[in-house]
């Protein structure tokens, strides 16, 4: 079972430890990162997730383990949920954000491939592949795409916009 550091309100470590079993006590938080892929059509890469692991869909992420920084643990999720190498200089990072009894790191890539290339983790991923924005909305819509990823692909999507809006301004 992975270890996670615990962290106060101002995501500094408090010296204490989780694997994860059962709820965070209150005022204490562990750290989280997902990614988001995008492609040239506007298309993001999700999976689905393996049946213990809730089986609904939603984008790459997990926990980060005690000592790690969130950007090895974005690289080391991507590695290992999709077989994927990722290198720091790929990855733009989106926001950070305290919510319920978590951080979350958001980072972007934006990248073509095809999910075939993908080295599924079988235990965590049972299948991915490209969506549309409005396929997500509906997989949301059915239940069936966890709540919180879907916040954090808009939240991107507000951060996507706002740097379309200032590439705009400089041409």
């Amino acid at each position: 079972m992975e270890k996670r550091d615990l962290l106060d309100k101002n995501r500094k470590p408090i010296g204490e430890t989780t694997t994860g079993e059962g709820n965070v006590e209150e005022g204490k938080y562990i750290q989280i990162v997902i990614i988001c892929f995008e492609n040239d059509n506007h298309e993001f890469l999700i999976q689905k997730r393996a049946e213990k692991k809730n089986g609904k869909w939603a984008l790459t992420g997990g926990h980060v383990v005690s000592g790690e920084d969130s950007v090895t643990a974005i690289i080391r999720e991507t590695q290992e949920e999709l077989g994927l190498k990722l290198t720091e200089n790929e990855l733009e990072w989106v926001f950070s954000k305290r919510a319920y009894d978590c951080f979350v790191d958001m980072y972007y890539v934006r990248r073509n491939m095809e999910v075939s290339i993908l080295n599924l983790e079988k235990e965590e991923v049972e299948k991915v592949e490209w969506a549309s924005l409005e396929k997500i909305k509906e997989l949301r819509q059915k239940g069936i795409f966890l709540e919180c990823h879907y916040d954090c692909l808009r939240e991107c999507m507000y951060f996507l916009e706002k740097i379309e809006e200032e590439e705009k301004k400089n041409v």
